[in-house]
């Protein structure tokens, strides 16, 4: 089971994500405070203009009429009950009550003055006298005109008078309310920004640990993977690279381990048949010579493959590509490889016709033909047979390496390419080889921007399928890189 993460502290991404969605969030709600209070007061004082101008021009009319019917003001002039009548009717005509609350306010009779045309007082309530509250109000003018005329003039109480009296009282309780949605609209900020930022901050605290946990070279560690959101997916690829790390550590220790074992072999029958040769046992001639030789040689070919395979996987593979014919070049192999075969009891049947051209290194192609004839003569019981084709694709070649028994467990034919790695039981290392030729050959097919993939035979042993691009890919280059 993978350890897990200890409980992350307190998360400095956290704090700061925190402090920044707080302070985003509390200079969002200020400026849409501020912009609504503006603009609602500037709004409001806009209509009441607009309303109390209006109602003004429409009792100015009004007034002129009636005086154009009696004459003169004089009926106005100690009458205040018919001064109220007059602008009920003229601003609310119909036999309904007036309304109430602000539009009632902008037609109260006392926010009227009405004086003759010579300027003198007829009718209307003075201003309340000021107080230490409420500066002195001041009116608004409009002149009574009747068939070209002027016969009197007519005051008004400017809107910022009566919100300075009683309309202002709603503009408050606007504010208060707007004031309490916005705080409430603070706190909820405060909650989220610290929700989010605590969820957040754990999330990346864990997979900081975790990261600095997997550079220190502990693979085993594992974040959990809960969701399907972005960090879920980081959390899984994280996972999927610790495992990838730990596989390739324990990967990269047996092939060391494997190939001090490799080198141990030669080298102990190396000492031994020397030593024996300066203790007298063996004699120093040409027979004995002749097997050290042998042994020797083992070891360079040994050497020169795990070079080869070094520099394959550093990318330095040293591959000469050029147009070729590839079944040309396996053909040709294959016939020089036949009585050899034969002589090993292998049967050899090809299916090789027409011309496959790739972008190939012949030398590199004959040294993955040599290591397959080698791995089918190792391992294949005789008699037995070895079946080759040649099928031309729609962007390439692919040729097929069937032999006959001993076959390999579908479990173990992943494995057939890794270093080292020999089949227990039929193909083991009995059979001869250092367990590196299905490597190269692998390496080798890469190289050439191909795969290669092993499968079970019909013919009851192991079938290898070689996938070649053809010479005008356009992917070659990106695989090759």
């Amino acid at each position: 089971m993978s350890p897990r993460l200890p409980r992350p502290a307190v998360s400095r991404l956290g704090i700061k994500l925190f402090v920044i969605i707080l302070v985003v969030n509390v200079a969002i709600s200020a400026l849409v405070f501020l912009a609504v209070s503006r603009s609602l007061d500037r709004g409001f004082i806009e209509y009441l203009d607009t309303t109390q101008t209006n109602r003004a021009e429409t009792l100015a009319e009004g007034l002129g009429e009636e005086w154009a019917r009696r004459g003169d003001w004089q009926w106005l002039r100690h009458s205040p009950d018919a001064w109220h009548r007059l602008v009920r009717r003229q601003l609310w005509p119909g036999e309904g009550p007036p309304p109430h609350g602000i539009e009632r306010r902008l037609g109260e009779p006392s926010d009227f003055v009405l004086h003759d045309a010579g300027g003198l007082p007829v009718i209307g309530l003075p201003p309340a006298p000021p107080d230490e509250h409420e500066p002195p109000p001041e009116l608004r003018w409009l002149p009574i005109v009747y068939d070209g005329e002027r016969v009197g003039t007519l005051g008004y109480r400017p809107p910022e008078q009566l919100m300075a009296r009683m309309d202002r009282i709603f503009l408050a309780r606007q504010q208060r309310s707007l004031a309490i949605i916005v705080g409430s609209l603070g706190i909820a900020s405060l909650l989220l920004a610290g929700g989010l930022s605590w969820w957040l901050g754990r999330r990346t605290r864990s997979m900081a640990l975790a990261t600095r946990r997997l550079t220190e070279g502990d693979y085993s560690i594992r974040l959990p993977e809960r969701g399907r959101d972005e960090l879920s997916r980081l959390a899984r690829d994280f996972n999927v690279l610790a495992g990838t790390l730990e596989a390739s550590r324990a990967a990269r220790s047996r092939w060391v381990s494997d190939i001090a074992h490799e080198l141990r072999t030669p080298l102990a029958v190396l000492r031994g048949e020397i030593e024996a040769m300066q203790d007298g046992i063996r004699a120093l001639d040409q027979d004995n010579l002749h097997s050290l030789a042998q042994e020797v040689g083992q070891l360079e070919r040994l050497v020169a493959d795990l070079r080869l395979l070094s520099q394959s996987d550093a990318g330095a593979l040293e591959v000469q590509l050029a147009p070729l014919d590839l079944a040309e070049s396996l053909a040709g192999r294959l016939e020089d490889a036949r009585g050899w075969l034969a002589d090993s009891g292998i049967t050899l049947e090809t299916d090789i016709t027409g011309t496959a051209r790739i972008r190939g290194d012949l030398q590199r192609l004959r040294q993955l033909w040599n290591n397959l004839l080698d791995n089918t003569c190792a391992y294949t019981h005789a008699p037995g047979r070895l079946r080759v084709s040649v099928q031309p694709l729609a962007n390439g070649v692919r040729v097929t390496w069937e032999d006959s028994a001993p076959g390999v467990p579908s479990p173990e034919l992943p494995r057939l390419t890794e270093r080292l790695y020999r089949v227990e039981g039929s193909r083991s290392r009995a059979s001869g080889g250092s367990g590196l030729g299905l490597s190269i050959a692998s390496a080798l097919v890469k190289a050439h921007g191909g795969r290669m993939v092993a499968s079970s035979s019909a013919l009851g042993g192991l079938c290898w399928t070689l996938e070649f691009p053809a010479l005008d890919d356009p992917g070659l280059r990106e695989r090759l890189a």
